[in-house]
């Protein structure tokens, strides 16, 4: 299969959205199949075009960025040239070109799989609430014209309002997660060298902004160092955020609790990203909307039980695993509540790692999406 996979950001752009894209794009490459990514060049020093474990990346210029989104004028020409040379399109949304694209497939008659990473929610303001209304029309219009539509999850597709109305045409399938084993060694001693041999470790990652809820763990740290005075909080992940200052408006919160609060930076390496995991005795991920979580899996391969909101797509990975507890919604009392629960007993959470592989195993949800494009293009 000659596959298009459109993309806002891809690698080495660290965000979820990005690294599912990825492993699918080389997934399918290391199968056989002619992979090209179509993207934007986040960065100035990013190649405009090269290949990347087998996978072709086109990288179109901005000309400005607009919220998280990136202006990219010479899209409309470039994608339906793309287009044309490849046998399916896959867009990852939310981009704002999501509605072009369909157009494009529709006039080239080439079919077009839209894969739904969760609905768009922007930072309050009023600006961002006209991005969000635009770009969440754009997405509509495109599902409407799309062959096929996947989420990540079955239980954010039956919780989503967005994509109710294309539940005929919906297909949730997990995505391939993948880690390697910590160096369990290597975490004790970079644990050690932290200061943190005595410590009850509370771990979180991912990008510092709204949607993640990291302000509600800083809010439950008193809850939770009352009962265990040794807690220490250790985040990995980038919290200066050019779209959205979220980590700043929380700075108060930071400094409240900097004694109890190490930051890591953003951890490129796999091999680190899995001993940050290891050093960690539970990772806490409070969002306020997640449609799959990937740093869940990640740390229960690496053998830590996590603590998540019981949102739809954010409890799924606890619910399936039972390695972990969950805890309601923009609640900090109740998220230190599960924290210390989890601490006060945490062999009764974890589960072995070759548990957690097979549930979500890389080749078989690789495997699902190959059967899943083949089938759309026969129906072309």
């Amino acid at each position: 299969m000659r596959i298009l996979s459109i993309v806002a950001y891809y690698h080495p752009h660290w965000t979820g959205l990005a690294t599912i894209a990825r492993r699918l794009a080389e997934g399918l490459a290391a199968r056989g199949h002619t992979v090209t990514v179509l993207t934007a060049r986040h960065e100035p020093s990013l190649p405009k075009r090269e290949l990347v474990r087998g996978v072709d990346v086109v990288r179109l210029s901005p000309a400005a960025f607009v919220s998280r989104g990136a202006v990219l004028p010479s899209f409309p020409i470039r994608a339906a040239s793309l287009i044309r040379r490849h046998d399916l399109v896959q867009i990852n949304t939310p981009p704002g070109e999501s509605l072009l694209v369909a157009a494009l497939c529709r006039v080239l008659r080439r079919p077009l799989l839209m894969t739904h990473y969760g609905d768009l929610v922007m930072p309050a303001g009023a600006f961002n609430r006209l991005v969000e209304t635009s770009v969440v029309a754009l997405m509509r219009g495109a599902a409407h014209l799309s062959d096929h539509v996947t989420t990540l999850s079955a239980d954010y597709a039956s919780a989503s309002v967005f994509l109710r109305p294309f539940a005929g045409k919906l297909t949730a399938i997990t995505p391939p997660v993948d880690v390697p084993a910590p160096d369990h060694d290597a975490a004790l001693a970079w644990r050690e060298s932290l200061g943190l041999a005595d410590k009850r470790v509370i771990g979180f990652a991912g990008r510092f902004v709204e949607e993640k809820g990291f302000d509600y763990l800083l809010q439950a740290i008193p809850a939770i160092v009352e009962r265990h005075p040794s807690a220490h909080f250790v985040y990995a992940g980038e919290h200066r955020i050019a779209y959205e200052r979220f980590f700043d408006r929380h700075r108060g919160l930071v400094e409240r609790h900097r004694d109890r609060i190490t930051f890591l930076g953003l951890l490129r390496d796999p091999q680190a990203l899995s001993n940050f995991y290891a050093l960690c005795d539970v990772l806490a991920l409070p969002s306020r909307t997640d449609c799959f979580a990937s740093v869940q899996v990640e740390a229960m391969m690496c053998g830590t039980p996590v603590v998540a909101s019981d949102i739809p797509g954010a409890r799924e990975a606890v619910m399936r695993t039972r390695m972990g507890l969950l805890a309601r919604p923009g609640d900090p009392q109740d998220l230190a509540r599960a924290i210390l629960e989890v601490l006060s007993d945490r062999h009764r959470f974890v589960r072995p790692a070759a548990a957690i592989r097979s549930l979500y195993d890389y080749d078989r949800a690789l495997g699902e999406h190959e059967r899943l494009l083949a089938t759309l293009i026969g129906r072309g």
